[in-house]
């Protein structure tokens, strides 16, 4: 299970892992994107140009991308929901922790989430 894989698009993603982001921090969804579960998939739409790579351009999450995004309301720290994601699916806290500090990460960089 990789985490990173569960954002997709038609460009490679670029990972700029420079970002400085801390299992004690929380995250919430950017206000400058909606999302919405459409035949079990998870779409996240920019409402305004600059978000993700291109203009207009439209994500999907699989369903440990939907899990997490379903966890980034504010209320729990990435170190909490890393573990709420231990008990879902089978892996180890480290591989866990590692992948979804790698996925809020690209989130970050694509100013599709906010670091609280």
């Amino acid at each position: 299970m990789n985490m990173l894989e569960t954002i997709t698009n038609t460009e490679t993603l670029k990972r700029d892992f420079s970002m400085d982001i801390t299992l004690d921090q929380t995250v919430v969804p950017s206000e400058d994107v909606v999302s919405r579960i459409i035949e079990d998939e998870l779409i996240i739409v920019p409402l305004v140009s600059g978000i993700g790579d291109m203009d207009d351009e439209l994500y999907t999450m699989n369903e440990t991308g939907r899990a997490i995004w379903s966890r980034l309301n504010g209320e729990k720290n990435l170190r909490a929901i890393a573990a709420d994601l231990v008990e879902e699916f089978s892996a180890t806290h480290e591989v866990i922790e590692k992948d979804l500090l790698g996925l809020i990460t690209e989130l970050v960089r694509r100013k599709m989430v906010v670091v609280q």
